[in-house]
């Protein structure tokens, strides 16, 4: 897997799609950024909108990725102030000056789940989280300054994220307070009751969120990561495959399917009926020859519904997105994969679509 690049102003990396996978991507590569259409982030969010209808569970992923990614800001901010000389950081507390400074630059991938960090990732994670704790603990118990920019939430906070974007970093300084209204954003948009986009977790994972919030005024990382374990593992487990089967496999939307699925069955109709009333009306051969066009139409159009593939789009490497919209497929693996698929479903198109027209030209016809 290719390594991210690091930004120079100090902002997250922007993961590199891999170019080299030969294999299907994962969850956690599409939530990273790090594949191509038609299997990237901004696919998967159109399938989670259209399709399965729970799009406010991918929102939700990608509001706490956006605020862990809005933590390291801040604390990179606070590091280089404190690496130059001219920390802002309370000196008031030892332990959170030394947290700081252990923490390095944070460079690795934006958050993913608990179980795919490595235990450096997990190290550093847990850090910042301590370090946000004790700096708020500081701040509840000594005044501060007029003029600290902690204090000052930045014009910017609760702007929406662009899933097409390659970094959640934001680029504007980042002050304490906006950490403290991206986690109250959070909680009161998708996990509070009657909230306004509430998703379904156990009552326990709320409750325990709610609290830490609310009761314990946290608004660390750390603090929705049993939440974010858990809605990554629903859609990995509901969603994804569903995802792979319709953007890997194939390059139709059921819209279209359906358009197609009643297309080929009226033309399947319309060549049958033409087939029977010209053999019974003993036309010639050369007459009948014109039931090549129903029949291919109507194979053709079953055929992709069947398979949920379009052939010839396929070999051309577009895949829909929406009703009529299409895309360069541009996932190596996936590009190779559907032009296999679609030269089968030509073979089988071809096959059946000869041998009906062969039978019903070549029969013998017999007026009644």
């Amino acid at each position: 897997m290719s390594e991210p690049v690091s930004d120079p102003m100090g902002s997250s990396p922007s993961p590199q799609p891999d170019l080299g996978r030969d294999r299907l991507p994962t969850l956690f590569e599409v939530l990273s950024r790090r594949t191509l259409p038609p299997v990237d982030l901004f696919s998967f969010y159109i399938y989670m909108r259209d399709q399965q209808r729970s799009v406010d569970y991918l929102d939700f992923w990608l509001d706490v990725a956006q605020h862990m990614s809005l933590c390291r800001h801040y604390v990179r901010e606070l590091r280089r102030s404190v690496l130059v000389g001219t920390p802002e950081l309370d000196k008031g507390s030892k332990r959170s000056s030394a947290i700081l400074e252990g923490l390095g630059d944070m460079h690795h991938p934006a958050a993913g789940p608990s179980m795919y960090a490595t235990e450096k990732e997990r190290g550093v994670d847990a850090q910042l989280s301590s370090f946000l704790r004790e700096e708020r603990a500081d701040n509840h118990d000594s005044p501060q300054s007029s003029n600290d920019r902690r204090d000052r939430p930045s014009p910017n906070v609760g702007s929406a994220r662009d899933v097409t974007t390659d970094s959640n970093s934001p680029a504007h300084t980042v002050a304490r307070n906006d950490i403290r209204a991206s986690a109250e954003k959070i909680l009161y948009t998708y996990l509070m009751p009657n909230a306004e986009r509430e998703i379904t977790l156990p009552g326990s994972i709320t409750a325990d969120v709610t609290t830490a919030i609310e009761e314990f005024g946290r608004d660390d990382p750390e603090v929705f990561d049993v939440a974010k374990d858990y809605v990554f593992q629903a859609m990995e487990r509901d969603a994804f495959p569903g995802f792979l089967r319709m953007k890997a496999l194939g390059n139709l939307i059921p819209p279209t399917l359906i358009m197609r699925l009643i297309l080929g069955l009226v033309s399947m109709f319309g060549g049958f009926w033409a087939a029977f009333i010209l053999i019974f009306l003993n036309e010639s051969r050369r007459t009948r020859l014109w039931l090549v066009l129903p029949f291919t139409v109507g194979v053709y159009c079953l055929a992709s519904y069947q398979y949920s593939l379009d052939p010839i789009l396929a070999l051309f490497g577009a895949s829909e997105y929406t009703p009529f919209n299409f895309s360069r497929v541009r996932e190596a693996y996936v590009r190779r994969m559907l032009a296999r698929r679609a030269l089968t479903v030509l073979a089988v198109t071809v096959l059946i679509d000869a041998a009906l027209c062969v039978l019903f030209i070549l029969v013998p016809g017999k007026r009644l």
